[in-house]
């Protein structure tokens, strides 16, 4: 398991990936696999509230890929206001996610929350 050096770096790709959050479970919404050759480097993650009322959210950084493994929190559900955005991790705080790496993001609420992650990819 060895990240690639990024100032040797082949390729960077810039990336953004989003999703809806149906339901209250953990979801992996940044997964770097063993062996992948890569790192991220986490610019944003935002979360946005599409509802009226206030929800709560978690992000977790976990120590393995696909949200498994042990995990520190980035964000230990903090509230995010009826109809507004919550920045997470900006690029003024970036996050590198090496191999064997992932974060998850959580919501107490079913229905009501967006994520948003732009990121880059090294290799």
């Amino acid at each position: 398991m060895a990240a690639p050096n990024i100032v040797n770096t082949a390729t960077i790709t810039g990336l953004t990936t989003t999703t809806r959050l149906t339901n209250t479970n953990q979801f992996t919404l940044l997964s770097n696999a063993s062996g992948s050759g890569k790192v991220y480097k986490l610019n944003t993650i935002l979360a946005t509230n599409i509802t009226g009322t206030t929800l709560a959210i978690s992000v977790n950084y976990h120590e393995a890929s696909a949200g498994v493994g042990t995990f520190s929190q980035l964000a230990g559900y903090m509230n995010v206001p009826a109809k507004s955005s919550l920045i997470v991790v900006s690029k003024d705080s970036s996050i590198y996610l090496e191999e064997n790496r992932s974060i998850s993001v959580q919501s107490d609420t079913a229905n009501a929350c967006h994520i948003f992650c732009s990121y880059d990819e090294f290799s």
